[in-house]
């Protein structure tokens, strides 16, 4: 691959500064490309080009809607015909699997299509006042829309942002995952040749500290969509309040998957396994804290480690491959730090599995699967985020006591219950304090369902309606019917 450039104004250009940055594959530790690692000054130009064509136009509150659907129709079309390109992009960036990498890819097509759609269906209202007026709430677009993204699903995360912002008549500046950039430009390249007007939608790679503070700080940029940890949305909530600007967040979760005596068992442990292990445990919603009845708890045990030890890890385009790497050695240190605070707290290893022997995969940043049992929901292991592929298995007498262990989080991200009573799953799923609630399933997050967390898990909802009201003002006009 060639270097990379930014986005900006419909133009590919290079940083103000000049500065790039190698983007290496997690896999191997080789560079793929060099990337342009952007400022706060090319910030500055991408937010001057989103509100240009915002208050302007093409783009905005005067654009027309059926000309936005279209668009954004265009865009899922050949989001669909790239689609291979795109997924080997992911893969060599992030480290997943291809197949995952294909599935995300799918998704964000739809996500385009599933906007597209909203982007003539944001109606108003006509509420009843005195009959010698009439008051008409309209709804429009917020303006610009700084949306920063995270490393672990970027292309999925930069459509389920874009696309509803786009389909509002929003104007956009990405600034996506420092590790991830790849597909965030390829997606500019698509909606350029969609037709998407200049400036509509601009793209800054670089450093995330410095360019996340750019954007959140920027006069020019009216709402916030983030997605990532709970320390960088605390931060970002307090910079953001200096502007008022609107703000989403999708932050971290600490997710627990309870499995009753009654479930179906075989599919219970296989699917918890699979909510740990799944995108190698860098997932926010993923059920590292596997709650399990104490009448099936060494048994339960014995089948998630059988399901463990059947993890095969590699690179992500290999077919044999189940779990890829961490996405950066820093992040393989950090795990490995909390596998040794647990291995320290008493808690007991049920089990470790093995690295890649491949040479090829030798500088890659490989985490083994790892199961933890006899944990206490008050160590470290069960109360933060780890965001790598380690299982905390919790044991509970009833149901009372499940629910309790659930909540004492600071997190309410998702949630799993398996049981097969179903006024048991309804009481639990209600009980629980968590934006998700899976019954008999794990990890699914459809796009035409709103999704966020409770308490530090983040404020407000993306996807379904919710994503698209989270772009939108409402504007109450009203008019004096007497003269």
């Amino acid at each position: 691959m060639t270097a990379t450039q930014l986005f900006i104004d419909g133009t590919w250009v290079d940083p103000v500064a000049g500065e790039t940055r190698d983007n290496l594959n997690p896999a191997t530790g080789e560079m793929i490309t060099t990337v342009a690692a952007g400022a706060p000054a090319d910030v500055d130009l991408a937010v001057q080009a989103a509100r240009r064509t915002f208050d302007e136009g093409p783009w905005g509150p005067s654009s027309d809607p059926r000309d936005r659907a279209r668009i954004l129709h265009k865009a899922a079309e050949l989001i669909r015909r790239d689609r291979e390109l795109l997924a080997k992009l992911e893969t060599h960036d992030a480290g997943k699997l291809y197949s995952d990498a294909l599935e995300d890819v799918d998704e964000v097509a739809f996500v385009f299509d599933y906007y597209a759609g909203w982007a003539t269906k944001t109606s108003g209202s006509i509420p009843p006042v005195a009959p010698d007026t009439m008051s008409l709430v309209v709804k429009e677009p917020v303006g610009v829309a700084g949306l920063i993204t995270p490393w672990n699903f970027p292309i999925m995360m930069a459509g389920q942002k874009a696309a509803p912002a786009l389909a509002s008549g929003c104007t956009v500046v990405l600034k996506p995952a420092s590790y991830t950039p790849m597909t965030a430009l390829e997606l500019a390249r698509i909606l350029r040749e969609a037709g998407l007007p200049d400036g509509a939608f601009n793209v800054v790679t670089g450093p995330g500290a410095t360019l996340g503070n750019a954007i959140v700080t920027h006069p020019g940029v009216d709402k916030i969509s983030f997605t990532g940890s709970t320390e960088v949305g605390v931060q970002i909530t307090k910079q953001a309040a200096d502007t008022m600007k609107r703000v989403t967040m999708e932050l971290g979760g600490k997710s627990p998957n309870i499995v009753f005596a009654d479930a179906d068992l075989s599919r219970a442990y296989e699917m918890s396994a699979f909510g740990v292990f799944f995108n190698q445990g860098e997932c926010c919603t993923a059920g590292t804290r596997v709650l399990v009845e104490q009448s099936i708890y060494d048994e339960a045990i014995s089948a998630m480690v059988e399901h463990a030890a059947a993890v095969r890890l590699g690179d992500g385009m290999n077919e044999a491959t189940t779990m890829g790497p961490m996405i950066s050695s820093s992040h393989r240190a950090t795990v490995e730090r909390y596998i040794d605070i647990g291995k320290d707290s008493g808690a007991r290893l049920a089990f470790e599995g093995d690295l890649p022997a491949e040479p090829a995969l030798e500088g890659g940043y490989f985490v083994p699967p790892m199961i933890f049992a006899d944990v206490d929901n008050q160590m470290t292991i069960a109360r933060e985020e780890i965001f790598g592929p380690v299982m905390a298995v919790i044991p509970f007498a009833d149901e009372d006591e499940a629910i309790r262990i659930s909540n004492d989080s600071p997190y309410g991200l998702a949630a799993a219950v398996w049981t097969r009573n179903l006024n048991q799953a309804i009481r639990v799923s209600r009980a629980v304090r968590a934006g998700t609630v899976w019954i008999n399933d794990s990890q699914p997050a459809p796009s035409e369902a709103p999704f966020g967390g409770f308490k530090q898990s983040g404020q407000g909802r993306e996807l379904g309606a919710s994503g698209i009201d989270s772009y939108l003002e409402e504007k109450h006009i009203m008019i004096n019917l007497e003269g």
